[in-house]
C-alpha cells in the first residue's frame, strides 16, 4: 500500500482507502474517485505539484496534499 501521491509517470495503483474527510471527500466522489477504481499516474508538475492522474478514462488533476488522502494498491 502506498499513497496515490507518491506513484511515478506510467504507474497504476487501485485505491483501498480514502482518508479525506467532509467537502474534500464529497469532491473526490464526486470525480469518480471510489474505493476499487484503478488510477494511471499521468505526469507530475516540474515542483511535484499538481498532478494529473487517469480515471474511467477522464484526466483529473490533483494537489499534492489532496493526493495524499489517498491510499492505492500498485498493480504491475
Amino acid at each position: 500500500m502506498t499513497l496515490l501521491s507518491v506513484l511515478k509517470p506510467g504507474e497504476r495503483g487501485r485505491i483501498v482507502k480514502i482518508a479525506a474527510k467532509g467537502p474534500l471527500k464529497r469532491r473526490l466522489m464526486d470525480m469518480g474517485i471510489l474505493v476499487g477504481e484503478e488510477v494511471r499516474m499521468e505526469k507530475i508538475a516540474p515542483l511535484g505539484d499538481p498532478l494529473e492522474i487517469r480515471v474511467k478514462n477522464y484526466n483529473l488533476s490533483f494537489r499534492k496534499k489532496e493526493a495524499e488522502e489517498i491510499t492505492v494498491e500498485a498493480l504491475q
